[in-house]
C-alpha cells in the first residue's frame, strides 16, 4: 500500500498526496500492476509533477514484477489508435500479416521481398531500373540499376518545410522550405563543378549540423562526389588522419564554433591539419564573410554558384556516398564508405520502427562525423519531414526551448544528454506534447534516466535504437506498436535478425551479437582494413557478421500480462576493445596512442565502465609511470592525460579516474588483458 506520507516526502501538498493515494491503492487493489501504470502514466502523473513522484509511482506499482527474467516492466504501451495509424500496421495490412512478430519473421524469411517492398513504400527515385531484381555488393536483390539517392530527399511538396533552424542566443526559428533547400544544394553542386571537382572525388565536412551543412551534404552526394565527415570536435590530427584516409580534396568548414557564449575556432584547426582547398563559412551566417586566412582557399559566398539548377549524377547503387569513421583495434580509425543504397535503410528504420510521417519534425543532436548526422538527414528528407536542428549547446533550458517552439515530434538522444538534463532539473515546465517518441542511442542508457525522459512529455515511448556506422542503422530497436520499457529493446530490426553466442561459439541468451546478412545497409568494405576479417574473421558459423557488442536476451512476459509480449533485450556494452564516450565510438588503442606519448607516462590502458545499473560509460586510466625520483601526483598525471587526449583526440572525452599500477596484465602473446581490468573496476 502506498502511503501519504510517502507521496508528502516528494513535495506534493498533503491534499493532493491523499488523493494520488487513494487512486493509487484502488488501482493497484482491482487492477494489474501494467494496467494500473497504463491509468497513472496517462491520466494522473504529469511533467509538471516532481520526477520523484513518478519513480515513486512506478516502483510501487510494479515492486513484484520479475525483473530477473523479464527486465525493466513497461512505462508505456501503444493505443489502439497508435498501433492503427502506424507505418507497420499498414504494411502488414497489405501482406494480410496478424502480428508483429509474424511481420518480422516474414521479413527476414524474404529479405529481397522486404527491401524491394520498403524501396516502393519509400517512393525511392531510380534514374534506371533492371527488368529482373540484381543482387548489389550487400547481397540484397533489388530492381536498382541506377540512382542518385538525393533525388529521394526532395519528394516532399516544394513549400513545405525542410528545416527548422535556430543558433544559440538567438530567439528566432529559421526556416527552409524543400524547395529552398533543393536550390541551395544545387548551387552547392554547381560550385563543386566550378571548383573542378568531378564524380569520385571526395570532399570532407567539418561543420556543426546546420542548413548550410545539410545543402553541402546533398550537393557533394548530388554531383556524384563523396563526403569524408569529421566532427567538429575532432582535434587537428584526427582531422588530419581522417583527410588522409579519406583522401580528401577539399574541405567546407565554418571560421567559428558558438557554444555556450564562446567562440571556439575550427577553420584554424583545419588550417592546423594541413587539410586541402578549404571552403570556409561564417558561424553568425551567409551575411557576413568569413575570413580567408590561407592562400587558395575560398569563402562559401565566393564558392556559392548562382545556378540554382543540377541533374544528379547517375551512380551504381553500390557507388560511395560517405566516409564515416568507426573505431578499430589499432590506433587508426576504420574508414567506412557508404553507397546510394545505404540511406535506404536509414530511411526504413525511421519509417518502421520510429513511425515517422509526413510534416513529422525530428530533432537529434548530431554532427556530419558521426552517422546519425546522415541519418537524420535521410531519415527526414525520403521519409517527407522536417529536420530541425539547433546550432549551441544542448544540454540547458535553450535546447528544451528549442525542442518545444520547433514542435518536435521525434526527439533523438544520447543517454549522456539526459543524464544532464535530469542533474540540472532543467527542463521542468516545458510544453514537449508534440513528441511522438524519443529515441536513443551512441551509449547504454540508465532506466532511471529513460523513465525521466519519458516523464518529460507526458510519457511517451523511448525507441531503443542500437547499430553502427557499418550498418547504416540499427540491428535491433523497438516500435511504436509494442510496450516500452525503460532501456529495454523490444525486436530486432526489421528485415534483419541476429544470434547470440558465448565465448565458446556455443548459442546462448546472454553473449555476443552477430548479425545474419544479408540486408541494405551492411558496410562491404573497408577503406584501410580486410572487411572480410575485421566482421567475418573467428565468427562462430556461416553468414554470421561479428558486431562487437553483449546483450542479454530476456522473457515475454506471462500469460496473464499480454502487454508484456515483445520487452526482449538488454544491451550490455561492448565485448571488444571499443568503448562508446559521449556517443562516439572509440578504441583503447586509439586512446592509449595519444596518452603514451606523455613524458611521464610508461604505457596505458583505457578501459570503460558502466555502474550496476547501466547507463554511459566511464572512462578509467590505468597508467604505469616512468622510473622518475620525484614522481608526480596522481591529479598532475590525470591532469596531464586529460590535456593530451583533449589536444589530440577529442576534447569531449572526460577519464573520470586513473588509476597506477606497476605493470600491466598481459596474456602469454603479450596483449594487454583489458578484460581484466574491466572486471576489477
Amino acid at each position: 500500500m502506498l502511503t501519504v506520507e510517502q507521496i508528502t516526502a516528494c513535495g506534493l501538498e498533503k491534499k493532493e498526496a491523499l488523493k494520488i493515494a487513494e487512486t493509487v491503492n484502488r488501482l493497484l487493489s482491482t487492477q494489474s500492476s501494467t494496467a494500473c501504470w497504463y491509468e497513472l502514466s496517462r491520466y494522473i502523473l504529469t511533467p509538471q509533477h516532481p520526477f520523484t513522484l513518478h519513480q515513486l509511482l512506478y516502483a510501487t506499482v510494479y515492486a513484484d514484477f520479475d525483473r530477473a527474467t523479464s527486465g525493466l516492466p513497461p512505462a508505456w504501451f501503444p493505443t489502439d489508435e497508435d498501433i492503427t495509424e502506424a507505418n507497420i500496421t499498414r504494411l502488414m495490412r497489405k501482406l494480410s500479416i496478424k502480428t508483429y512478430p509474424e511481420f518480422h519473421a516474414w521479413s527476414v524469411d524474404n529479405r529481397d521481398m522486404f527491401w524491394q517492398m520498403m524501396i516502393d513504400t519509400l517512393g525511392i527515385k531510380t534514374i534506371a531500373t533492371n527488368t529482373e531484381a540484381q543482387k548489389d555488393a550487400t547481397g540484397t536483390a533489388t530492381n536498382l540499376a541506377k540512382l542518385n539517392i538525393v533525388d529521394s530527399c526532395f519528394s516532399g511538396p516544394n513549400d513545405a518545410t525542410a528545416i527548422i533552424a535556430q543558433r544559440e542566443n538567438d530567439e528566432n526559428l529559421g526556416t527552409l522550405t524543400y524547395g529552398e533547400l533543393e536550390r541551395l544544394t544545387n548551387r552547392v553542386a554547381n560550385g563543386l563543378v566550378d571548383l573542378g571537382l568531378k564524380q569520385g572525388d571526395a570532399v570532407a565536412v567539418d561543420m556543426p549540423m546546420n542548413a548550410e551543412s545539410v545543402a553541402i551534404y546533398l550537393g557533394i552526394v548530388k554531383v556524384g562526389c563523396v563526403v569524408v565527415g569529421i566532427a567538429d570536435s575532432f582535434a587537428p590530427d584526427e582531422i588530419a588522419t581522417r583527410l588522409r584516409i579519406g583522401k580528401a580534396k577539399a574541405i567546407f568548414t565554418q571560421d567559428y564554433i558558438n557554444r555556450a557564449g564562446k567562440r571556439l575556432p575550427l577553420y584554424e584547426k583545419v588550417i592546423a591539419a594541413n587539410a586541402p582547398t578549404v571552403v570556409v563559412s561564417s558561424c553568425v551566417g551567409s551575411d557576413t564573410v568569413a575570413q580567408v586566412q590561407r592562400e587558395g582557399d575560398i569563402t562559401w559566398n565566393d564558392f556559392l554558384s548562382d545556378i540554382e539548377t543540377f541533374t544528379a549524377t547517375p551512380c551504381d547503387p553500390d557507388a560511395h556516398t560517405n566516409i564515416l569513421f568507426s573505431s578499430g583495434t589499432t590506433g587508426e580509425p576504420k574508414a567506412i564508405p557508404w553507397t546510394h543504397t545505404t540511406p535506404i535503410k536509414c530511411a526504413t528504420d525511421a519509417y518502421l520502427h520510429h513511425d515517422i510521417h509526413p510534416g513529422n519534425v525530428l530533432a537529434w543532436y548530431t554532427n556530419l562525423g558521426w552517422m546519425m548526422g546522415p541519418w537524420l538527414i535521410y531519415a527526414s528528407l525520403i521519409n517527407k519531414a522536417t529536420i530541425a536542428l539547433y546550432d549551441g549547446v544542448p544540454t540547458g533550458r535553450e535546447f528544451g526551448v528549442f525542442v518545444q517552439n520547433a514542435k518536435v515530434t521525434m526527439l533523438g538522444v544520447v543517454p549522456t544528454l539526459v543524464r544532464a538534463w535530469k542533474n540540472m532539473d532543467c527542463m521542468q515546465g516545458l510544453n514537449w506534447h508534440a513528441i511522438r517518441a524519443f529515441s536513443s542511442t551512441g551509449e547504454c542508457s540508465n532506466p532511471d534516466e529513460m523513465l525521466y525522459l519519458m516523464s518529460l512529455a507526458g510519457y511517451r515511448p523511448v525507441i531503443e535504437y542500437c547499430g553502427g556506422t557499418e550498418i547504416g542503422g540499427g540491428y535491433v530497436t523497438g516500435t511504436r506498436v509494442q510496450p516500452a520499457a525503460p532501456s529495454m529493446f523490444t525486436t530486432p530490426a526489421l528485415g534483419l535478425n541476429f544470434s547470440l553466442f558465448d565465448e565458446n561459439g556455443e548459442p546462448t541468451r546472454n553473449g555476443e551479437v552477430f548479425i545474419s546478412p544479408p540486408s541494405l545497409g551492411l558496410s562491404t568494405t573497408l577503406l584501410n582494413a580486410d572487411h572480410n576479417e575485421v566482421y567475418f574473421g573467428g565468427a562462430p558459423g556461416p553468414n554470421l557478421r561479428r558486431h562487437g557488442d553483449a546483450i542479454e536476451e530476456l522473457g515475454n512476459g506471462s500469460d496473464t500480462e499480454p502487454w508484456l509480449e515483445g520487452v526482449k533485450y538488454r544491451v550490455l556494452g561492448r565485448v571488444d576493445d571499443t568503448m562508446n564516450l559521449s556517443g562516439i565510438k572509440v578504441s583503447s588503442a586509439e586512446i592509449e596512442e595519444v596518452l603514451n606519448i606523455v613524458s611521464e607516462i610508461q604505457e596505458t590502458a583505457a578501459v570503460a565502465v558502466s555502474s550496476k545499473d547501466g547507463g554511459p560509460s566511464q572512462l578509467v586510466i590505468y597508467a604505469v609511470l616512468t622510473a622518475s625520483e620525484s614522481a608526480p601526483t596522481k591529479q598532475e598525471i590525470h591532469d596531464a592525460l586529460q590535456a593530451e587526449l583533449s589536444q589530440h583526440l577529442n576534447p569531449l572525452f572526460r577519464i573520470r579516474d586513473v588509476v597506477i599500477v606497476d605493470a600491466l596484465p598481459r596474456t602469454a602473446s603479450n596483449k594487454v588483458m583489458r578484460r581484466l581490468l574491466r572486471d576489477r573496476l
